[in-house]
């Protein structure tokens, strides 16, 4: 069935002793790790996705769009700008990516504690709900400052320094939190989605027993939840981009900006975007979800 093909091949070559039960500050701290391993494998695709949402769709007679894809859009942005303007926007991230992670697992970690039964079981329902609520700490505490400054990077070709000036100087702090109900929406359907479906499939993988996920496994699930998540909320992703970007003064709200999106560009608009994203995405969770199973227990370890 199922479960036995997952299982054989996600088991580790030879069966794990039962081990602790992970703190919550172990899952902080692998998710920092992780965090950023993953945010330095996958940004180029990150900055393309992020161009092509900016985008306006082309007006009949209108100038069109320098790219429409992502390869030409690399090789647009090498030509004009140069091959490390690829990873303009890193820097915030990364300085943003590491916290955040660990925000996100810490959070998940918690709530998931909180909403066990008495066996320490989850069903699937609360595992979504476990990641809805790591999704909204971490866009409020992380996420939003982050996309807002890593957005003007991208938009402005512009560096960490001046991104956060140009933001500061036109919104005041504010500016910093541009779509902060957008990316909530999205970072807790993201998290939800994702450690719902990740769950699911180590519980089909490793059965009821306590076994770690092997890496190839871990990497398996991963990527397999990317690509769940990414299909299923990639409009709320197209939203805030649009409603953190430079134009975002066209919006009246985040509601205003669906309805516009909606009515001007059509349904295809909100999956803007989606190619680099699955690119980035899907490649990048397998990372994360692999060094997060496999260091934890070294973590755990080392805290004791």
């Amino acid at each position: 069935n199922d479960s036995s093909l997952i299982r054989s091949f996600t088991h580790p070559m030879a069966p794990s002793a039962p081990s602790k039960k992970p703190s919550t500050l172990s899952a902080i701290i692998t998710g920092c790790i992780a965090g950023g391993i993953e945010a330095v494998c996958v940004w180029p695709m990150e900055y393309m996705k992020t161009q092509l949402q900016l985008q306006p769709k082309q007006v009949v007679g209108g100038k069109p769009p320098p790219f429409t894809g992502v390869f030409s859009g690399i090789v647009y942005t090498v030509r004009t700008t140069g091959f490390f303007s690829l990873y303009n926007g890193l820097g915030i991230t990364l300085l943003f990516s590491v916290p955040k992670a660990g925000i996100r697992f810490g959070a998940n970690s918690q709530c998931k504690k909180m909403l066990a039964d008495s066996q320490g079981h989850l069903t699937m329902g609360k595992n979504f709900l476990a990641g809805v609520g790591a999704g909204v700490v971490e866009a409020v505490c992380a996420v939003t400052p982050m996309e807002s400054i890593k957005t003007v990077t991208i938009e402005k070709n512009m560096g960490l320094v001046a991104a956060v000036r140009y933001i500061l100087a036109e919104n005041g702090v504010g500016g910093l939190y541009k779509g902060v109900a957008a990316t909530i929406m999205k970072q807790a359907s993201n998290q939800g989605l994702r450690f719902m479906f990740f769950n699911k499939y180590k519980e089909l993988a490793l059965g009821a027993g306590e076994e770690k996920l092997s890496p190839q496994g871990a990497l398996l699930g991963g990527m397999m939840a990317g690509c769940f998540s990414t299909c299923l909320n990639n409009p709320f992703d197209m939203v805030k981009t649009r409603m953190q970007g430079t134009q975002s003064t066209r919006y009246a709200s985040t509601l205003d900006c669906f309805r516009q999106v909606l009515a001007n560009e059509g349904v295809t608009a909100f999956y803007a975007g989606v190619v680099p994203r699955l690119g980035r995405v899907v490649p990048g969770q397998g990372i994360i979800f692999m060094s997060f199973e496999t260091i934890q227990g070294i973590v755990q370890e080392t805290l004791g």
